[in-house]
């Protein structure tokens, strides 16, 4: 617990130098917390030390973990998600924020039109130079908005990315400055299920240069929870 609240209380101070650096120390950004391979009883004890957004890559693992989890929770769906997986989010998650191409968003539509829910939805673009990166490459933007304009069961609030995994700081910079430079092409682009304001960027290794190129939303786990197995 002690480990806990000592992470927990960097993470924000990082956060906040960071937004005065980048002289946005009077915005608010969230914090999600990524609950990857962590337990319903740490995830309690984040919940008691005041934090309220947790991430989760898989969906069975968050079916398996859920139910035990205090209910102030609001859990968020941030890994790659099948289209076969999407009914089973219906009720559990405020976003789904890795919709990263029309066949899915087609599907997220579908279902939660059934049960006449209305989803969150950032839109996951493939701004690095991996292969094994997911998300719509920056050009198909554009395209991707035009066929989603009536999916009136999804409210697409903004851009979602993954940075280059390296220690070329530029390289980072760049991914996350192309994502904002998308962000800022496209705001026009408004209907009534489209309104990209948001920037979901920014992990442990490099949340303090996604800040500084304009995150309203970040993702961190390992600097929270520590060290997890590699799966």
């Amino acid at each position: 617990m002690e480990i806990l609240k000592h992470n927990i209380e960097n993470v924000k101070e990082r956060i906040y130098k960071a937004l005065i650096k980048s002289g946005r120390q009077n915005e608010k950004i969230k914090l999600i917390a990524v609950t990857k391979q962590v337990s319903p009883e740490i995830i309690n004890e984040a919940i008691k030390l005041g934090l309220r957004d947790f991430g989760e890559n898989r969906v069975q693992e968050l079916l398996k973990k859920i139910d035990f989890v205090d209910t102030q929770a609001k859990f968020h769906m941030i890994g790659h998600l099948q289209t076969n997986k999407v009914k089973y989010l219906i009720d559990k998650v405020e976003t789904i924020q890795s919709i990263d191409s029309i066949k899915l968003a087609e599907e997220i539509n579908k279902r939660f039109n059934e049960k006449g829910k209305v989803i969150k939805g950032l839109i996951q673009i493939h701004t690095a130079k991996e292969e094994t990166k997911f998300g719509l490459m920056p050009e198909e933007l554009e395209d991707f908005l035009e066929k989603v304009i009536n999916l009136k069961n999804i409210k697409f609030e903004g851009l979602m990315t993954i940075g280059t995994l390296t220690d070329d700081e530029k390289e980072i910079r760049r991914c996350f400055s192309l994502l904002w430079e998308l962000r800022d092409k496209f705001s026009k682009f408004t209907s009534d299920n489209i309104n990209l304001k948001e920037l979901s960027m920014g992990m442990t290794s490099d949340f303090e240069i996604a800040i500084e190129e304009g995150s309203t939303i970040l993702r961190i786990g390992t600097a929270i929870f520590g060290e997890r197995k590699v799966s």
